[in-house]
């Protein structure tokens, strides 16, 4: 018998008793907040009915209930997890889990998006060329604020004399508003220890080596990078641009250059928002959001983790790479373009994963992969780090040029599509050994799969893990791209007038034909959820620095 499987199974049982041990000082159930979501937790013993636990929140003044999925149980941490999303931050909310025939209670208040300030450091009006160290800690009740005075602007610019243009040992700090240049490795490095730390409303650029052959040892030069262990952090509204580095694409092996953001094994509780993350076309990521370990029980952003409202193009990899534990991670509303893998979840350990309302642009092309790349990565051969779950709706890719495949991965597990809407060559492909659950319904997709007759044979079998509630199942619209939908006579400058070309009217079988989802789409606009990130009747959807409710213009934005 070889020593490896006994060495990963030693590993597991481990790691499974520490994880217990760590709960046992908490509530049960309890939950963790961020600014806009909660994630539950709810310990049960694997002889207890495991059928499903119920979940329902309200604001803690009262209201009206509203529903949420069940909860996912894992079965190796004997533990119902979820969560529940759109919230408004700083409030309140009731929440009941019901189970087994009982009804527990808890209260839980979102984050404030206002961090209150103790210290504040300025820094002059003007450019300086050496490296800023932050060492000195705030307190939860009160923030170290290092920026700027109003009206000021501050350049931190080593001209590549220094690795890195500000360095962070310690914990309750903001940095907010400085503009950050060519820093010879990571432009901002978060030592392992830190934690909670605020990065805002800075421009990040032309940091990293500049010879390729250093990013193999580098691994990704980083516009920032965290340490590891370092969690609790909140990137926001930052422009991140231009890194000197490169990246190489997949015909001459793994992308290898500069990152965006990386985080690794992160302890979680991470919010990356509003960001634009974006770069030429010689000078690309290799992956822009993301880190390791990727088969692990953490990765990044680990746990408790929201990723949304950020643009992020020009990469050679992974634009989103969750990978690890992705233990109630939540990967929104943010739009990806110009890159190879969209959003990378090889393996989800842990779970729950939620990718809902993402807008999916186009895929790179290689000689390799001449008309793209795919996605949602979903795994290898990874037997030994799968069992959490990933929830996949209201999504739109609209490129029927683009990737070739929506899921790829040679074990796809766990995995519950919705209302998504799938504008590309294929849906599945290169999937061997499934594992379910796996459960597509009410999605709309105009390519074919290899995979097909095994996912017909999966559709209408059995309950669904989400109970569908009218309109389609897994919609194969294979002519959709010779479609026009409209009327043949239309108004047009007061002149009445009739179409040359063809036009076949029908109704848009995006409108009005998803599954309620309870949690995810309660607020649709007409006789049903609308297919896809957009729901029609409803404001659209805001992506970068501007997208927040909280706008700012940031001091290098004033010239």
């Amino acid at each position: 018998m070889s020593k490896l499987p006994v060495f990963f199974a030693v590993l597991v049982c481990l790691f499974a008793a520490s994880f217990a041990l760590a709960q046992e000082n908490l509530p049960n159930p309890y939950a963790v907040a961020t600014f806009e979501c909660l994630g539950l937790y709810y310990t049960v013993p694997p002889s207890d009915d495991l059928s499903q636990c119920a979940v329902r929140y309200r604001g803690a003044d009262g209201g009206a209930w509203r529903e949420v999925i069940p909860l996912f149980y894992n079965v190796r941490d004997s533990q119902f997890r979820g969560s529940i999303v759109g919230l408004e931050p700083d409030t309140r909310y009731e929440v009941e889990l019901i189970h087994n025939g009982k009804t527990l209670k808890l209260t839980a208040s979102t984050m404030s998006e206002d961090f209150p300030v103790g210290r504040t450091t300025f820094l002059d009006d003007g450019v300086s060329d050496g490296l800023l160290e932050i060492t000195r800690s705030g307190t939860p009740e009160g923030w170290h604020l290092v920026t700027v005075r109003p009206g000021a602007k501050h350049v931190i610019d080593p001209e590549k004399t220094q690795a890195h243009n500000i360095v962070i040992e310690g914990s309750y700090i903001i940095v907010r508003g400085l503009e950050l240049r060519m820093a010879g490795q990571d432009a901002i490095l978060i030592r392992k220890g830190s934690h909670h730390v605020v990065i805002e409303d800075c421009r990040i650029t032309e940091w990293g080596r500049g010879d390729r052959r250093m990013a193999w040892l580098g691994w990704g030069d980083s516009a920032v990078r965290a340490g590891a262990g370092v969690g609790d952090l909140v990137i926001q509204r930052n422009l991140i641009e231009n890194p000197t580095g490169w990246s190489n694409d997949w015909d001459t092996g793994h992308p290898s250059g500069p990152q965006a953001i990386t985080l690794w094994n992160s302890s979680g509780h991470n919010i990356i928002r509003y960001n634009e993350i974006t770069s030429t076309e010689d000078h690309g990521y290799n992956d822009a959001i993301g880190g390791g370990s990727n088969y692990s029980w953490q990765g990044a952003p680990n746990r408790d983790s929201d990723i949304y409202g950020n643009i992020v193009a020009n990469v050679w990899d992974d634009a989103i790479e969750a990978e690890g534990a992705n233990m109630n991670v939540r990967i929104w509303g943010n739009y990806i373009h110009h890159t190879f893998t969209h959003i990378a979840t090889a393996t989800t350990s842990r779970g729950p994963l939620y990718i809902f309302r993402n807008v999916l642009g186009l895929s790179r092309r290689t000689q390799k992969d001449p008309i793209g790349g795919t996605m949602i990565k979903v795994g290898g051969d990874d037997r030994q780090w799968r069992g959490g779950r990933r929830y996949v709706f209201h999504n739109t890719a609209l490129q029927p040029r683009g990737a070739f495949r929506v899921f790829s991965g040679h074990q796809l597990s766990d995995v519950i599509s919705r209302n998504n809407l799938y504008d590309c060559p294929g849906v599945l492909t290169g999937v061997r050994d499934p594992i379910e659950p796996l459960d597509f319904q009410y999605d709309f997709f105009t390519g074919i799969s290899n995979g097909k007759r095994w996912l017909k044979n999966r559709i209408g079998g059995g309950k669904p893990a989400l109970e569908p509630s009218q309109g389609l199942e897994w919609f194969p619209a294979v002519t959709t791209t010779r479609i026009k939908w409209g009327r043949t006579e239309v108004e047009h400058g007061g002149e009445h007038w009739t179409q040359t070309d063809k036009v076949i009217r029908v109704p848009n079988p995006m409108i009005d034909s998803g599954a309620e989802i309870p949690g995810f789409n309660d607020s649709y606009a007409g006789a049903a959820p609308d297919i896809g990130a957009f729901e029609r009747g409803r404001p659209p959807l805001k992506f970068g620095r501007r997208a927040g409710r909280k706008v700012v213009i940031a001091p290098w934005e004033v010239r």
